[in-house]
């Protein structure tokens, strides 16, 4: 496991912590919520985002979160925003996605941050895959492609590997069930990795250097409670982990080296929620209660200083 970074101010404990940025919360949101992962409790309050907007997507770095593309009042977006994690405040201007587009996925390693498929603003689905240096701003560049165009997909990391998984590839929804795998440090189109457990879209995923988390979403049948994981650096079939507390989609995930953190989304009847819950990696389970989003939030976009390190 790659050891963990000092924080920004150089000191020691490192505190993992987690970021949820935007989402549509009564309307469409510009707040960024910020935990303590090895900690449960409610949120609080760390700044706002650029513009407000839903369906976006973030990654990070030890230093930096990054939030990209999205869904404001109306049309699509190719804004890229990014925080320092040390330090509470707004979102700066970090540069522009190869094309706007929501519904997107993202993860990263320490130093470079992806971003996967979405649709545009007419709807048209997209294969394409972008990638940043999270410490220098600018606009994205093109990585490669995913094998098909979709939408509604999670992703997770390791240090060296990013995985995504699931969405849908079909106006009609047909939910898929395919993994895919990339090596971050290099461009180029995705490898087949394995296949989940259960068909879905709209699902959250995160993950610490060697264990992938992919949990809830959406099929055809309806909201998904279970939690599936991988071993990100070994292709293969997703395995059960355990239960989210309640079936929902639209949710979102980060991540420390212990802890995997679920929070927000739509739950049955269409209630919008603040849940934020979590699961210890390294043994399987359902998933315990943290605490809660300052605001009931869907569509929502997570990252943290720590995941995948």
């Amino acid at each position: 496991m790659q050891q963990l970074q000092a924080n920004a101010a150089g000191s020691w404990p490192y505190v993992p912590i987690g970021l949820f940025g935007g989402g549509y919360a009564a309307a469409t949101s510009n707040v960024i919520d910020k935990i303590n992962i090895s900690t449960a409790a409610n949120a609080t309050d760390f700044g706002d985002l650029t513009i407000g907007r839903s369906n976006l997507a973030a990654c990070a770095s030890p230093t930096r979160g990054v939030f990209g593309g999205g869904d404001p009042v109306s049309g699509r977006v190719n804004v890229i925003d990014y925080v320092t994690i040390a330090a509470t405040g707004n979102a700066t201007d970090f540069g522009d996605l190869t094309l706007a587009r929501a519904y997107l996925a993202s993860c990263s390693s320490s130093t470079r941050g992806l971003f996967c498929a979405g649709a545009n603003d007419i709807g048209t689905l997209q294969n394409v895959i972008d990638y940043i240096t999270i410490a220098t701003t600018g606009n994205a560049i093109d990585f490669g492609d995913y094998n098909t165009a979709l939408w509604s997909l999670a992703a997770c990391a390791s240090p060296t590997r990013g995985v995504f998984a699931g969405g849908d590839d079909a106006d009609v929804p047909t939910y898929s069930l395919a993994m895919r795998y990339v090596t971050i440090a290099t461009t180029g189109n995705t490898t087949a990795f394995g296949s989940l457990t259960t068909r879905r879209s709209n699902l959250g995923g995160c993950s610490n250097a060697t264990r992938g988390l992919f949990a809830g979403g959406d099929n055809a049948t309806g909201l998904i409670q279970t939690i599936e994981y991988i071993t990100i650096d070994t292709a293969g079939n997703s395995a059960n982990f355990g239960n989210l507390s309640a079936a929902r989609f639209y949710l979102s995930a980060c991540a420390s080296s212990t802890r995997g953190v679920f929070g927000g989304g739509r739950a049955t009847g269409g209630t919008t929620v603040n849940i934020i819950e979590y699961v210890t990696f390294a043994t399987t389970g359902n998933a315990t209660d943290f605490g809660d989003l300052a605001t009931p939030t869907e569509s929502l976009a997570a990252c943290s200083n720590a995941g995948g390190l």
